[in-house]
């Protein structure tokens, strides 16, 4: 069964990346926790900066700061399951940021990037993640 939306919001926050700013893991390498003066809804979900810059980088390329699959665990998904990514927990790989469920998952998915997102690929539609562009 599909999602009907490309980013579910976190249950608690009711953000994307539970409040996270997308942007801040390309500039600052890390998660970093938006503002709510900073908002903007894109994907079904809200989003929030930590400042108008990144909002309006956001803004101009959604879906080249959104994480990949709609934030679902890329390595869970090469696996053939829907898992939730946590935010905290994160690589960026070809300059796409990619969620995992645990600290093992993304070893393991790191020891072979390549081959297990060719397997998430596969799985997404089928699991109800849909791959980001």
């Amino acid at each position: 069964m599909a999602r009907p939306q490309i980013f579910v919001p976190d249950p608690i926050s009711g953000y994307a990346l539970g409040g996270r700013d997308p942007v801040a893991y390309y500039i600052d390498g890390k998660p970093r926790p938006g503002k709510r003066r900073y908002e903007l809804a894109w994907g079904g979900a809200k989003w929030v900066f930590v400042n108008q810059g990144n909002r309006a980088a956001f803004e101009n390329a959604p879906t080249a700061y959104a994480p990949v699959f709609g934030g679902c665990a890329v390595y869970s998904l090469s696996q053939g399951f829907a898992t939730a990514g946590n935010p905290s927990i994160f690589a960026i790989f070809e300059n796409r940021l990619m969620l995992f469920h645990s600290d093992v998952n993304r070893f393991l998915f790191l020891s072979n990037p390549k081959a297990h997102i060719a397997s998430a690929q596969g799985n997404a539609r089928r699991v109800g993640c849909m791959p980001g562009t």
